[in-house]
């Protein structure tokens, strides 16, 4: 493989190859079966094992080398679930009640429910419910089996409302959110680095028949080295509608999957299912810095020394060197209740920001403003 990825490289007949295999149950042994390509496990079965250590072998190996999904039947109780909706369902409320429509990456604002940032709302808004539903044994097994002992979860509430549309088939987090001019000059193993980082899930909050639009997802296509490049590609996007497959869920039941398989929300052809569902977000707690920094302060500093050598000549690249080096070069974490990335994959990073600003000659005061709306919309 080559250090560097191009669109060009990225051949669908391999694609369809990896896409094409069949997922043999035989191979996991604390498997249920499979159904649609996907692993589908009890969790009574996988609670009642003596081997916890196995078992999570078992589906590190399904979600890498594997399918790239398993299915969880049971790993809620329903009570428990039922205590989250109602919580999730206030909040909802409460939006709607306030004029607030939340959009995401690929739904306008108004045609679905989002709730961002649930996981803190629902904390400090219900403590007793958040502490219950997160002691979940099932959430820990899966999280630890592919990050290890310590990760970080992040959920965001979605709501399908009868009559929505389908999500264009992508990768997610971290990847998943470059902009694809971008992605290339990524090298090939931080695309197989990326999906290592995160554990993507979502927990059922209602019954899921095919016709409310459960996850479609297409099975083994974590496999391809390229498919953060390639899902922009329509000859992908095409491939995918005709093989992608939705596993049917009911309340209480869990997905999980490797962040690079191929995925999106399905279309609700429902007249009267609001397909509600706890998204997941679970990360490596590792990639962080080793000193703590006040980057805008940094930036603030350093701002007129930019703005005297843009004036002297220097090279549009040496500026962007010196900006990487001082300003947080990732949007993420941030607020997304205030600081949404409509119309894109994400907003804009503080990286973006200066870069902008020294390409308009703002003043160090406009910086000044600008960088401080930045954080006040990313702030919680």
């Amino acid at each position: 493989m080559s250090t560097w990825l191009r669109a060009e490289d990225c051949r669908l007949d391999e694609f369809r190859t990896l896409t094409e295999q069949r997922t043999h149950p035989g191979e996991y042994p604390y498997a249920e079966g499979a159904e649609q390509n996907a692993l589908v496990y009890d969790s009574e079965r996988l609670r009642a094992a003596q081997d916890r250590g196995a078992v999570q072998a078992e589906l590190a190996r399904a979600l890498l080398d594997g399918p790239g999904i398993v299915v969880l039947k049971r790993a809620f109780e329903r009570l428990t679930v039922d205590r989250a909706t109602e919580v999730f369902a206030a909040l909802i409320e409460e939006q709607r009640a306030a004029g607030v429509t939340r959009g995401d990456h690929f739904a306008k604002p108004g045609a679905n429910d989002r709730v961002w940032g649930a996981l803190d709302k629902v904390a400090i808004r219900e403590p007793e419910v958040f502490a219950d539903y997160y002691a979940n044994d099932m959430l820990a097994l899966a999280a630890r089996a592919w990050l290890g002992p310590a990760y970080q979860v992040t959920s965001q509430v979605n709501v399908v409302n009868p009559g929505g549309a389908a999500q264009v088939p992508h990768r997610d987090y971290h990847l998943g959110f470059v902009n694809v001019d971008q992605l290339a000059a990524y090298p090939a193993h931080m695309h197989r680095m990326s999906p290592a980082l995160t554990l993507q899930g979502a927990v059922a909050h209602c019954d899921m028949p095919l016709e409310s639009g459960p996850t479609m997802l297409l099975p083994h296509s974590q496999k391809f080295v390229g498919g953060y490049i390639a899902f922009y590609r329509q000859d992908f996007i095409d491939y995918f509608a005709t093989r992608q497959v939705q596993v049917p869920l009911r309340k209480g039941d869990a997905v999980f999957f490797n962040p690079a398989l191929m995925h999106g929300a399905g279309a609700n052809t429902s007249t009267d299912i609001s397909r509600m569902a706890n998204l997941l977000q679970i990360s490596s707690p590792f990639g962080r810095a080793m000193e703590t920094l006040d980057r805008t302060a940094m930036v603030r500093a350093i701002y007129p020394a930019l703005l005297a050598m843009k004036a002297a000549g220097r090279s549009e690249g040496e500026l962007r060197n010196a900006v990487n080096a001082s300003a947080e070069g990732y949007p993420f974490p941030t607020n997304l209740d205030s600081d949404q990335p409509i119309g894109s994959l994400a907003p804009p990073s503080q990286v973006d920001t200066v870069l902008a600003a020294l390409a308009d000659d703002l003043t160090p005061a406009a910086l000044d403003i600008a960088l401080s709306e930045q954080n006040e919309r990313r702030m919680p």
